[in-house]
């Protein structure tokens, strides 16, 4: 595939585009700022930031091409809708960690038989939105509000952690992501599956796994 690439330069984007490339997409890196052309691609990817993700997307779909997005810390239900009227996909998810998305199942499964439960997340200093997209979604599969603890320091990538609490018991429940190449699998299979999901927003990983 011809892809779009937004933050190709970043830190997820410099462990991505060489995974991608090695698994024979051609990939068009597109400087942030100004009006992107993505014009004969066939899918947008982006690693930005919460701030810049919107108008990348929506500068995609504008142009006819649909995307894949990895960038959390913003609301991508009205530019679903702006896909789903132009017959376009935009796949959203706020982890491309398969480790992470099993995680997630392993943690709903377990919510059933505790009943409380807390995650800690921890990810490097420079990211933005607190607590992570993946934080977030967990809580939502697992119900109940449980509290969120967000940590922020040098030498973290991505962490997630749900502690369950009963009667006499502990059950700990953790992913590790230490080198960001682990998304590139996710995105792959991402790309992969693009075509087959229906017009407008898809959202989460767990989507594609079966």
């Amino acid at each position: 595939m011809k892809l779009a690439f937004f933050g190709a330069e970043g830190k997820v984007g410099s462990a991505l585009v060489p995974r991608l490339e090695a698994a024979g997409h051609e990939v068009r890196r597109i400087e942030l700022g100004g009006e992107p052309d993505v014009s004969g691609c066939d899918a947008a990817v982006d690693f930005t930031a919460p701030e810049a993700a919107p108008q990348n997307v929506r500068a995609a779909l504008e142009q006819g091409v649909s995307c894949v997005v990895g960038t959390t810390g913003w609301d991508p239900t009205e530019l679903g809708a702006f896909a789903a009227e132009k017959a376009l996909r935009l796949f959203v998810a706020p982890n491309f960690s398969i480790g992470a998305v099993l995680m997630m199942r392993f943690a709903r499964e377990a919510a059933a038989h505790f009943p409380r439960a807390e995650i800690v997340e921890l990810h490097n200093e420079a990211k933005k939105d607190a607590p992570s997209g993946t934080a977030k979604a967990t809580a939502e599969l697992i119900g109940g509000s449980p509290q969120v603890h967000s940590v922020r320091l040098p030498g973290l990538v991505a962490h997630h952690e749900v502690i369950f609490g009963g009667e006499g018991q502990l059950l700990t429940i953790r992913h590790d992501t230490t080198g960001r190449e682990s998304f590139a699998d996710g995105v792959l299979l991402a790309l992969e599956r693009l075509g087959d999901l229906p017009p407008g927003l898809t959202a989460g990983l767990d989507t594609l796994i079966s």
